[in-house]
């Protein structure tokens, strides 16, 4: 039985046009695609049958869980996955009627924060972030919800959220479990946004480490300014959707009948949804301004040191006038003694009584012209 229903969504999603051939979010599926094939039981991470809030069951398969559900009234399933398979999507969504547009979503991945209502049925998605000390990097991951009349289904593509914080903290208050799947989508949201927090720890002191970089005039903190301003970038398109779906939830709160308390609750996840969205404009802005001071600063820098180079083509300008002006100086007692130096028979003045005293006064009248006029226009 359990074959032919996955048999009969797959000849459906094949029956699409759009669904026949890859997606271009599957082309980006962090699955391997050379994995082997994995039992469905390895992808469940909780599988938990609940009444009146306490748990009443845990079933060892999926089959197990379905048919207790059935059998017991007024039961909640709450079922866990880890990058599960697509035969075992396929098996709980013919299960529990999923549409087949959030049953794609679920298997492909790589969605953006919303939240899309199938009938009775809630499709959410949220992405977590978790930041990495050791690499300074965040990390981003994706985390789906079926949330139905009577089940949840979290299906998870990273490591983040630990979900089983979640789920003993929902057992622990039977109160609050006891308001069923409504319940356990706020706690997951709430879990995600707790989770922004250290995030936002870790990018702030990113961003005062890359100040002192900047003002410090290390090299590389150019790369490091683009690199952050591109997580900043993707951890808000992870968070302001969330303010929306929140709203969302609280304005059809009277419609699908959810408790006042809940609703405190949800407002109070949508206020600390909206302290980090806050944060993390403001970090786009910084980083913004942090970049336009780097790159004054780097003009600023070479601006310096083009008029360090001009200052010194300047001097060496004026050491090559001196040198310049004391060679023609020196050139013109040369010349003059070079041709009376000659050893020719018939050169003027050559036996002359004052050919000599002549010779010297001539050199030294050019000598002393020559460096008026260097002198007066500041060759030396």
């Amino acid at each position: 039985m359990a074959d032919r229903r996955i048999l009969g969504m797959r000849s459906r999603m094949r029956g699409r046009p759009d669904v026949e051939r890859d997606s271009p979010e599957r082309s980006m599926d962090p699955r391997s695609a050379e994995a082997g094939p994995v039992s469905a039981r390895s992808h469940v991470i909780d599988n938990a049958i609940y009444v009146d809030g306490r748990r009443a069951a845990t079933p060892g398969s999926l089959p197990e869980a379905f048919e207790c559900l059935k059998s017991t009234p007024g039961s909640m399933a709450w079922i866990g996955f880890y990058r599960p398979e697509d035969g075992v999507i396929y098996n709980v969504a013919e299960e529990f009627d999923l549409h087949e547009l959030a049953v794609e979503d679920a298997i492909v991945a790589h969605q953006r924060p919303k939240a899309d209502r199938y009938g009775e049925t809630l499709f959410v998605v949220l992405r977590p972030a978790r930041y990495v000390d050791e690499t300074e990097e965040v990390d981003f991951g994706e985390l789906h919800l079926f949330v139905g009349r009577n089940f949840v289904i979290t299906v998870r593509h990273s490591e983040a959220p630990d979900l089983s914080q979640v789920r003993r903290r929902m057992e622990a208050d039977p109160d609050l479990l006891r308001q069923g799947p409504q319940a356990v989508l706020y706690a997951v949201v709430d879990a995600v946004v707790d989770g922004y927090a250290p995030v936002v720890a870790g990018l702030q002191n990113d961003i005062d480490e890359i100040e002192v970089q900047v003002f410090g005039n290390e090299p590389g903190v150019s790369r490091r300014i683009y690199e952050l301003s591109r997580e900043v970038i993707e951890f808000q398109r992870a968070t302001r959707p969330l303010l929306g779906m929140i709203e969302g939830f609280i304005a059809g709160a009277d419609k699908y009948g959810m408790d006042q308390e809940l609703q405190r609750y949800l407002r109070d996840v949508a206020d600390h949804a909206i302290t980090v969205s806050e944060r993390v404009s403001g970090f786009r802005q910084m980083l913004h301004d942090i970049l336009v001071v780097n790159s004054t600063m780097v003009a600023q820098a070479q601006n310096e040191h083009m008029t360090r180079l001009t200052e010194a083509s300047n001097a060496q300008n004026e050491e090559v006038k001196k040198i310049s002006a004391w060679a023609a100086i020196l050139f013109a007692p040369t010349l003059v003694g070079t041709i009376y130096g000659m050893n020719f028979d018939h050169i003027p003045e050559l036996h002359w009584a004052f050919g000599y005293p002549f010779a010297v006064l001539l050199m030294a009248a050019v000598c002393v012209t020559l460096y008026l006029v260097f002198k007066r226009r500041d060759w030396l």
